[in-house]
């Protein structure tokens, strides 16, 4: 079907058209609805006339979420080029072969990055345009705002097949391995803003104000649309600065936004956080890693049932599975069990629990979860092995290891790849996990498999205590053998200062692993 983006974002301004729709905080950027459609139409238009890009072309980004904002889904989708995001934070290893990937034709940077990267993308035969001033010109390098003086901000007018057309790519987070370019139509992000409408908790409206700490390139950007159409505001930070995240919620007067466990983990042990007033604060999304119990009993004590648990993807983007606030209500014993699930399943979206020969298991039955709706990517770019790998009948296979119990709810108990092996038992990483991190000494853990001679592997826990604390290693391994019986109980513990993680908050438990296997005779990834 034929879609004018431009004429979506126009309607939307007849609504709201006065109210603020994006605010960057850092630079003390604010648009209304009607400026930044405004803004948007003259970039595309620019795009276009001055930058030459059209369909069949690729754009990178490489942006902190302020001018991310900028070239997000709502200028992307106005025209017919397709826009590529690149995690800011990444390194410049992980740039270059995204570069490699995509070959886009135009590169918009941030300045901090012309020294390191300048001349790779000129190597790939890149135009750069940077996003401030520069000290002196620079040859292949222009300056974002020059080239939108004098352009046009009239409707481009662009008609594009929302579900045939390559809007955008982005790239997988390569927690377990190299990241992978997900190709993606207009449908597949309409479809996420109407999987967040379809969920039991009604949160958006044109009071919403959103605030976006994690990188908008990968999953804070997913609530952009469903805060844009009610007539919300989205608001971007670019520092993980978690002072400066709790002073902006109260100067902002901030009601909705997105972390995941690990920051909201250290949100919990922040001193400032008492000292400003997170009042305004009514719906805290959270997702892309499992969530200790424990630690979000702690949460719901400091700051209210105001939490919501979502699953989605990369390659499944739309909001799989959810967790409510009346979910969050510890009332009975099931209640608290229910914690422990990723929640039920979004209306309009299906999910079935597979075995390895592709069989649908029954109840409490464990397997592979696949998932299939409108939020399914289109494939991965110039790779339809890896795509028909991955994609099945239009379902995704996660690599997400669960179950479903009797009411739907569903439960995630690792990644396949995460499984430990031990003596001939499967254990579950996240669920070791999961009680280690229920002890009250401790902030986080990570468990991996180590080589053992006799069992194969052995189960071993790398452990960050939260500040202050000390504890015995025998005490820590009773705790989890009380919980989960002696075979799940790790063997060995290792106390960290810290834990690898990715750039988007995640435990790497790759490279946790691969420290005790690189010299092993057999490796496993």
């Amino acid at each position: 079907m034929k879609i004018n983006f431009s004429d979506h974002f126009q309607s939307l301004c007849y609504q709201h058209g006065d109210s603020e729709a994006i605010v960057n905080v850092e630079r003390n950027r604010r648009y209304s609805f009607k400026q930044f459609h405004l803004l948007t139409n003259q970039i595309v238009n620019m795009m276009r006339d001055k930058l030459s890009l059209r369909d069949g072309d690729c754009f990178l980004n490489i942006l902190d979420n302020d001018n991310m904002s900028l070239l997000h889904v709502t200028t992307i989708f106005k025209g017919d080029a397709t826009g590529a995001f690149a995690n800011y934070r990444d390194s410049i290893e992980e740039h270059r072969w995204q570069l490699e990937c995509v070959k886009p034709k135009v590169v918009f940077v941030e300045n901090s990055l012309l020294s390191s990267h300048a001349e790779m993308l000129k190597q790939q035969g890149a135009l750069i345009v940077c996003m401030d001033p520069l000290d002196k010109p620079q040859a292949g390098v222009q300056y974002f705002w020059d080239l939108l003086d004098g352009v046009s901000d009239d409707n481009p007018s662009i008609e594009i097949d929302d579900r045939e057309h390559v809007a955008l790519i982005r790239f997988t987070g390569g927690t377990t391995g190299k990241g992978k370019p997900a190709m993606y139509c207009v449908d597949n992000w309409l479809s996420i803003r109407d999987s967040f409408y379809a969920q039991p908790d009604k949160v958006w409206n044109g009071q919403t104000r959103l605030l976006h700490l994690a990188p908008i390139s990968h999953g804070s950007g997913l609530l952009w649309l469903a805060a844009f159409y009610a007539g919300g505001c989205n608001l971007t930070l670019n520092e993980p600065d978690l002072v400066r995240y709790c002073e902006t919620i109260e100067i902002e007067k901030v009601n909705s936004a997105m972390l995941v466990p690990t920051i909201l983990y250290r949100l919990l042990e922040l001193p400032e956080a008492g000292n400003v007033d997170l009042g305004s604060l009514q719906t805290m999304f959270y997702g892309a890693a499992p969530m200790s119990p424990a630690k979000l009993s702690l949460l719901q004590q400091k700051f209210g049932n105001i939490f919501i648990q979502i699953y989605g993807s990369t390659e499944h983007p739309a909001i799989a599975l959810s967790l409510s606030k009346l979910d969050h209500r510890v009332e009975t014993p099931e209640a608290k069990t229910r914690l422990a699930s990723a929640g039920r399943v979004t209306a309009g979206v299906e999910l079935v629990i597979k075995d390895d020969g592709g069989k649908t298991l029954d109840a409490h039955e464990v397997g592979e979860i696949w998932v299939r709706s409108r939020g399914t990517i289109q494939g991965y770019l110039n790779s339809p092995e890896q795509t028909a790998a991955e994609i099945t009948n239009g379902y995704w296979r996660s690599g997400d290891v669960g179950y479903k119990d009797e009411l739907g709810y569903v439960f995630l108990v690792d990644r396949k790849k995460d499984m430990i092996i031990s003596g001939g038992f499967n254990v579950y990483a996240t669920e070791v996990e999961s009680a280690i991190n229920g002890h009250s000494s401790v902030f986080m853990s990570a468990v991996v498999g180590v080589p053992h001679d006799e069992w194969g592997e052995a189960v071993h826990a790398e452990v960050m205590l939260r500040e202050g604390q000390t504890l015995d290693h025998q005490e820590l391994i009773a705790f989890v053998k009380e919980q989960l019986g002696s075979y799940k109980a790790p063997k060995t513990i290792l106390l960290v200062d810290e834990l690898p993680m990715s750039v988007v908050g995640k435990v790497l438990r790759r490279n946790v692993r691969e420290k005790y296997w690189q010299d092993s005779g057999r490796r496993i990834g």
